[in-house]
């Protein structure tokens, strides 16, 4: 198994994060060199999005955590992996911390995640900060 995060504190609001974030998920917000999300349906656990990363072929991810306003995560299948993307947000004292992780499990993830996931995981700090910026202007 392979995991990297970035976590950032911010002042803005839990809930205009968690809108816009659902928004981005939900395919009505696309963000500034993010990807497309375009889900078959609400979200909610078991949601299959078809996901296009800035630049990349679609892939199917599946929604597997879904707690509206603080939690959401999902995976996708790629080469005998499984790719988890976990979102949380949590209300602190100076606003919210939010915090993206990626955790790469299944055959040769020790081998291959070092590779690729810094390659997948790159553009977390710019995406949170668009995502912040969006929900200052939301």
């Amino acid at each position: 198994m392979w995991e990297t995060e970035h976590s950032q504190v911010t002042d803005v609001d839990t809930d205009r994060l968690w809108s816009v974030f659902e928004g981005v998920h939900s395919g009505r917000i696309v963000l500034p060199g993010g990807d497309v999300f375009r889900p078959e349906g609400p979200l909610g656990v078991g949601t299959k999005i078809h996901v296009t990363p800035a630049g990349q072929d679609t892939m199917i991810s599946k929604v597997v955590e879904f707690v509206p306003g603080l939690r959401y995560a999902d995976e996708t299948e790629f080469n005998g992996l499984v790719l988890r993307f976990a979102h949380q947000f949590e209300k602190v004292e100076d606003g919210t911390k939010i915090t993206h992780r990626l955790t790469i499990s299944g055959d040769d993830s020790d081998q291959v995640g070092p590779e690729i996931g810094p390659q997948i995981s790159a553009d977390f700090p710019d995406q949170m900060d668009a995502l912040i910026a969006e929900a200052r202007n939301a």
